[in-house]
């Protein structure tokens, strides 16, 4: 039996899983860990990494240390995403993670790799042939083109939930203003405009991860009295529903938004922003549903592993599905599914 671990070091939270891999290929999610952790805040300007955030950072590595050491036969892979790939202090960064968080090496991965894993998620997990993937995460979104079950176009967008925000809400994220929705989602459509592929895509359903995404369908599920609202995997929704909640969101100031049930504190301030990129697609596309994925690269990255050790002859042919243990996620707190 072995213990896989993935760490996922992103722009706006830090998130782990361990994974029990059977001998003969059966496999079962055991642990789960997230911490917001905001890594990319402030680096518009300077564009480095700046030291509250890097501190923050370090802190919930250190945590994930305390739970991933004390497993037996551990494997272990982490990789930082979208705001350690762009930073000016990259190398400084990583070094220091090396030094304080017990030698841990975090490898960095290219937007592409991101999006590619993103696909192997869902692809795995999901009933889907035909559709367009799309994971927004704080500074970057990918998206994947797929027909037939197999990716055929695949690209990482510089633009998430934080750093949309900070590009693009000048006047605060209190009241939101009109005229920063507008300059905010026209920024996005022109860079969706840029993609030629794409409309290949139009009329086919869209599958929405990352954070921002699995919050607009919390939203909903609350909104339907559904008892376990943060379980959205397979979750569907209409572009009306997907509408009414983002109107519901952007009419309201940052104080009636942490009200709002299903969306967490933390993300009020960048939900907007965040957001506005699948309401958007949603109509670049004409797709009538998005339906929504728990899994990504780190699940994609897990299956990689499996087909790796199968390959090797090192674990059997049996497969099940991913099941879920909750565990410390959201500052250690509190649980999410993911």
């Amino acid at each position: 039996m072995e213990n896989f671990a993935v760490i996922d070091l992103g722009s706006n939270s830090c998130r782990m899983t361990v994974t029990e891999i059977d001998d003969d290929g059966g496999f079962k999610r055991s642990q789960m860990n997230k911490q917001f952790v905001r890594l990319s805040e402030g680096m518009k300007n300077s564009g480095a990494l700046q030291q509250e955030p890097m501190d923050r950072t370090i802190a919930a590595l250190k945590e994930f240390y305390e739970e991933y050491s004390k497993l037996p036969h551990l494997t272990l892979k982490a990789v930082a995403t979208a705001a350690v790939r762009s930073a000016a202090n990259q190398q400084a960064f990583l070094e220091r993670v090396k030094t304080e968080v017990h030698g841990l090496n975090i490898e960095v991965i290219s937007g592409t790799e991101e999006a590619h894993y993103d696909y192997l998620g869902v692809i795995n997990t999901l009933p889907v042939t035909n559709c367009v993937i799309m994971d927004t995460g704080g500074a970057s979104c990918e998206l994947v083109l797929v027909q037939n079950g197999r990716e055929q176009n695949l690209v990482s967008l510089p633009f998430g939930s934080v750093n949309l925000s900070e590009t693009f809400l000048k006047h605060g994220v209190d009241q939101l203003a009109a005229v920063d929705l507008f300059r905010l989602s026209t920024g996005v459509q022109r860079l969706f405009n840029g993609l030629w592929w794409l409309q290949r895509g139009q009329n086919l359903p869209l599958v929405a991860l990352g954070g921002s995404n699995r919050t607009l369908a919390k939203i909903r599920r609350k909104e339907k009295n559904v008892s376990d609202y943060e379980d959205v995997h397979g979750f569907r929704m209409s572009v009306s529903e997907v509408d009414n909640v983002y109107a519901n969101i952007i009419e309201r100031n940052l104080a009636d938004r942490k009200a709002i049930p299903g969306l967490s504190k933390d993300r009020a301030d960048i939900i907007a922003a965040g957001i506005t990129p699948i309401v958007t697609i949603m109509r670049f596309l004409d797709a009538g549903r998005v339906i929504f994925s728990e899994n990504g690269v780190r699940e994609g990255i897990l299956y990689k592993h499996l087909d790796q050790l199968r390959a090797q002859g090192k674990i059997g042919d049996h497969k099940e599905n991913i099941s879920t243990t909750k565990k410390n996620a959201g500052n250690g707190k509190k649980s999410d599914k993911k």
